[in-house]
This record gives C-alpha cells, structure tokens and sequence, in this order.
C-alpha cells in the first residue's frame, strides 16, 4: 500500500486545505494527516488540537489522522511514508523533509490541488442529506379516509413481521459526476471530465432493500452477468439485510446505468444491458428456487424493468404457485425507456404503474384518467391500481369492501422539492403493498407509499428507506 503524509495545524479547514487533501489522496492509497499539537503549533493554535483532529478526521479522503507532538524528522521515519505533500507555496522554500525523505527512499510534492476537489464533500453529501422541511402530509387525505398518524406508525411497526420475495430485474445505478471544460472547438459537443463516482444498487434490487431496510425479512431473485457489478450488487444487498440469490448468466453483462452529472443537472446516461429474455434452464433454476421461498412469503413483488428476467412463461407459473398458498401478489412493470405491459401481471392485489405505462398496454391515448384506470384493471384483473402521475401524484383505483363498485381518489406529490425522481416508483411499490400485506386498506396502503416515494426523490440515489424515516414525519 502506498502511504501518502500531509502535516500542518489546521486551524481553520477551508476549501485550500480541501483541495491540497484530494489531490494528496490522490497520490496513493492510504493518506496520514498529522495535526500538530497545540505545544508545536505554539501561537499559531488558535484552535485546540482535539477539535482540529477532529476536523481532519471528518473529511471523507482522510483514511487516518493524529496528532503529533514530535520532531518531523522521527514522525516521518516512524511512518516511512512513500510520499510527503505540501502547498505549491512551499517549493521555492528549505523543506527540511527533503533530507529525511532521501535516506528512507520517499517523495517530496508540491501541488495546492485543484478547483473541483474542494467541492467534492459538497457532491458527495447531496448524495445523504434529505431535507425533511420538503415534505408534507395530506392532511385532507387523511381526513376523507379517516386516517390517523396512529394507524400508519402500526402498520410500519407491523412491516417487521412480514417475510416477502421479490423477483425483478437488478440494476446497478451509477452516477458519474464530471466538471464540464467547455465547448469542443471541432464540433459543437461539450467536454467534460469525471471527477467522482457513486453507485447504488437499482432496479428490483432496492426494491427489496427498501422493504429490509423497513424491517420485513427478504428474499430477492434475479439474474445477473458473471461479472465485477454483480459482486458489488451482492455484497450490497448483503449488508442491506437481503437473502439474495443471483443466478449468473454468462451471455449478458449485470445491467449498469450510469448516469453523466454536472452541477446537480443529468447530462447523459448510458445503459450497458442485454434485453433478451433469460433461457429456459435459468427459468427452471428460478422457479425452484422462488417455489422453496413461496412456502413461507406473506408476499410476491415483481418489480419488472423489461430487461429479460420475467418471461410471460415463468410469470404465470410463479402467480399460480403464489395464488395457491394465498400469497399477496403486487407488481410494477416499468417502461421509461423500453416498451412493457403491466396487464400481463394478471390478478394482481396491487399494481403501479404510470399514466403512460397505463396507455401503452391498453393502447388508450384520449379518455381519462378514472377510464384509463379502470380499462386497465379490467384488462389485468387487478383489485387495486395506483397510477402514478410524476409531480401531480397519484390516482387511487380500488375496489371497495364488497369488490364489485370502484372508488377513485388521489394523493397529492408530499415532496415539493425533490432532488431525484427515478426512484419515487420503486419506493411506492414495495411500501403500498406491505401495508396491504400487513391489513391496511388501499387508502392507507397509499399514503404509507406516497410518503415513501417523497423521502426517496429527496435524495440522489437508491438509498434503502429506513422506518424512522417515516416516523419523523408522522409524528
């Protein structure tokens, strides 16, 4: 391992120190900050030396950090760093670790780093901070349905008790964050050059991630490639709490989106995917291996990105099976970018898809949104339908207690600042159906998923929702 030092008081952490940081980072693997004690800072310690530690030790780059109280000869032949980095500033200077640094074999640089480093931490927690003042419950909601706060926060708690399958196509969604250099001179293209990545496990991946993260107990089928994003994928879900099984397939690579950012704003996305449908012998492996897991499951999702995995032939024959042990059975079959058809999930208690996914598989362009709605229950059977209509929220198509009228009501978007939308589907999904799995009506099934869907468009990313999330707001 290649050990990088950078030494100094540090005082007051300001964007120089940022820059000179990443660029030292950068340098090797493993970089040492050592903070002078307040005794060798003298009068320059305006600070004490556990809070400027402790400045040090907060920075994401910084992979271990001290404080020294010794000469810096014995401090860099006790640490034999292979490379010692100072500011620009100090290379016209007597550096007096020149001497020490040539009898151990390291390096001296000099560099103040560059603009776009200071902002990375920035970049960085955009990707985990939500901002909760964004987000509000629909109190008039509430009220029409009879539902209190009270009520949600149990069925949340009920969430823990729930043991469901999920079996969808696995994304991994990577965000490339980039510095934009200009306009190229020899055609009218902008340049730009990645200075950050962040991935996140996608897809029906963070479908079953979201429901571990909300307590339930989860088993996850899919297919993947042989390859480096299915061991991230798996290592991923693993530390989500989810039981995953991956079977591999050696004709196409684990699909990867990733996604070109700049100044908070997408600039392109490139998806790395094969949409063929998976063969005959991986439908085989994973009706066994779904078939085990139904024995036990208050629940089936299928979360169908039209990448492959879910054949018309495997799933109606993992609906029989689950429709045979009394299963709750939900699904969303999305087509953002490639042509689906949610009605092909028949008899469904619960489906979700969008006002164009709705349009597309009932080929219905001109009517409205309560008869596009119905046309579509009827066409797959379903008992409860959640249209999803982007920053205009939701429309609730559900039958009522007797199951022969349909009531229609709508939920306003609870997010009116929201960072990222893509995951807003797969968090109303998972969230509506385990409160139906755990007893709830679809009214409230709704609310519960339309405040899932406002927590996760707060955010960049496809970060697991977490139920004290939900209890911040509810209470």
């Amino acid at each position: 391992m290649k050990t990088v030092l950078v030494t100094g008081s540090f005082n007051v952490l300001h964007p120089g120190h940022l820059r000179l940081l990443r660029f030292a980072k950068d340098c090797g693997d493993h970089l040492i900050v050592a903070v002078q004690s307040d005794r060798l800072a003298g009068n320059a310690a305006h600070v004490n030396q556990n809070l400027r530690l402790e400045s040090m030790q907060s920075i994401a780059w910084v992979d271990e950090a001290f404080i020294f109280d010794e000469q810096l000869d014995s401090l860099i032949i006790r640490l034999r760093p292979d490379v010692v980095v100072k500011g620009k500033e100090h290379e016209l200077r007597f550096n007096p670790e020149l001497a020490v640094l040539d009898r151990i074999g390291g390096k001296l640089s000099f560099s103040s780093g560059e603009t776009i480093f200071s902002s990375l931490d920035l970049i960085r927690k955009e990707f985990q901070v939500l901002n909760f003042e964004s987000i509000n419950l629909p109190n008039e909601y509430l009220k029409r349905h009879q539902i209190e706060p009270a009520r949600l926060i149990d069925l949340l708690q009920k969430f823990s008790g729930l043991r469901l399958c999920v079996v969808g196509d696995l994304i991994i969604d990577e965000y490339i964050t980039c510095e934009t250099l200009g306009l190229s001179q020899e055609d009218p293209t902008i340049v730009v050059t990645p200075i950050d990545s962040t991935r996140f496990v996608g897809g029906a991946g963070i479908v079953a991630s979201h429901a571990a993260g909300l307590g339930a107990s989860v088993k996850f089928v899919s297919v993947a490639g042989k390859d480096e994003s299915r061991d991230y994928a798996l290592a991923g879900l693993t530390a989500a709490g989810v039981v995953a099984h991956l079977l591999v397939d050696d004709s196409r690579p684990t699909t990867l989106k990733q996604r070109y950012r700049s100044k908070g704003k997408s600039l392109l996305r490139v998806s790395h995917l094969h949409q063929g449908a998976i063969s005959v012998g991986l439908q085989t492996q994973l009706l066994d291996v779904l078939g085990k897991a139904l024995e036990s499951a208050d629940l089936l999702v299928f979360s169908d990105f039209n990448y492959g995995c879910l054949p018309q032939q495997l799933v109606d024959q993992l609906i029989a099976i689950a429709k045979g042990r009394g299963v709750l059975l939900a699904a969303d079959s999305q087509s953002s970018s490639q042509v689906g058809d949610i009605s092909r999930f028949k008899e469904m208690d619960l489906i979700t898809p969008t006002e164009r996914e709705a349009r597309i598989s009932t080929r219905n362009r001109e009517d409205g949104l309560v008869v596009l709605a119905e046309q579509l229950r009827q066409q797959a059977s379903a008992r409860n339908v959640l249209l999803k209509l982007g920053e205009e929220g939701i429309l609730i198509h559900a039958a009522d207690e007797s199951g022969k009228s349909w009531l229609t009501d709508r939920v306003d978007a609870l997010n009116s600042s929201p960072k990222d939308v893509a995951g807003a589907g797969d968090s109303l999904l998972i969230t509506s159906a385990m409160a139906l799995a755990c007893g709830g009506t679809i009214w409230e099934a709704a609310c519960l998923g339309s405040l899932a869907a406002a927590v996760q468009v707060g955010r960049l990313g496809n970060t697991p929702l977490r139920t004290e999330e939900f209890l911040r707001e509810l209470r």
